[in-house]
């Protein structure tokens, strides 16, 4: 993947981060597309330190206006996007259905499923021009299964996954995938915005019986955005230490 040109979500830390760090060991060049610059700032010049070629554009990806001038700024600069990976994601928080707000639900569609729709609608009209892309996406086994307290989460990664489906079917001839990834739980900052019983109900289902690891994820998004998986699209992949029950 020498060359190619990747935009990581959320790219700054965590598991957007472990992506970017992944994919930059393949030769590929980095956008973090980030609404923290301090730490897409910091980020960059990590990955750089460590031979990468990266910059940080700052993006509100839950913004259509701000999705698109980044779009445009990436083929400014390099003249082409290979690789999408929407990894942006909040939680919202726990609480049951009776306790959501109108506000929580629609921050947390606008960023974890809205977000996704813009950024793919951005950069697939460059990616069909050159008959060339992949598109991978971080849902979550909330997405199939549905976590309790985490209602509007689950929703949103539930939509990620069908607009994964729908997305690859409609590109499926034009030489670009699309899939995405459903990660259970993962050792990240964003836990810190679930309750303790929350986390706990996750953790408890899966049966390897321990956290995963952000570097464990970003080894599936590498997968799934190179040519090794040159005959895979429309999939989801788990990455949940077994937790999966279908």
């Amino acid at each position: 993947m020498n060359g190619r040109v990747a935009i990581v979500t959320g790219g700054a830390q965590s598991i957007g981060y472990a992506i970017a760090e992944r994919l930059a060991k393949d030769g590929v060049k980095i956008v973090l597309a980030d609404i923290n610059g301090e730490a897409g700032a910091k980020a960059t010049v990590a990955l750089s330190e460590g031979g990468a070629q990266a910059v940080c554009i700052q993006t509100d990806i839950s913004d259509r206006a701000s999705v698109d001038a980044m779009t445009a700024d990436v083929l400014k600069r390099y003249g082409q996007i290979d690789i999408l990976v929407n990894n942006a994601g909040i939680t919202g928080g726990s609480a049951p259905l009776w306790e959501q707000t109108d506000e929580n639900w629609d921050r947390v569609m606008a960023v974890n499923l809205t977000a996704v729709f813009y950024a793919c609608r951005a950069v697939i009209g460059p990616m069909r021009e050159r008959k060339s892309g992949a598109i991978v996406s971080v849902a979550s086994i909330a997405g199939k299964e549905g976590n309790p307290t985490l209602l509007p989460y689950s929703v949103s990664k539930a939509g990620v996954i069908c607009l994964t489906k729908a997305l690859a079917k409609e590109v499926a001839t034009e030489g670009i995938r699309v899939n995405c990834v459903a990660p259970a739980v993962i050792e990240t900052p964003m836990l810190a915005q679930m309750s303790a019983e929350t986390v706990n109900y996750m953790t408890v289902k899966i049966p390897m019986g321990r956290l995963g690891k952000p570097q464990e994820v970003a080894a599936v998004v590498r997968f799934l955005a190179s040519d090794d998986a040159s005959f895979v699209t429309g999939q989801c992949y788990d990455v949940s230490g077994g937790r999966a029950t279908y």
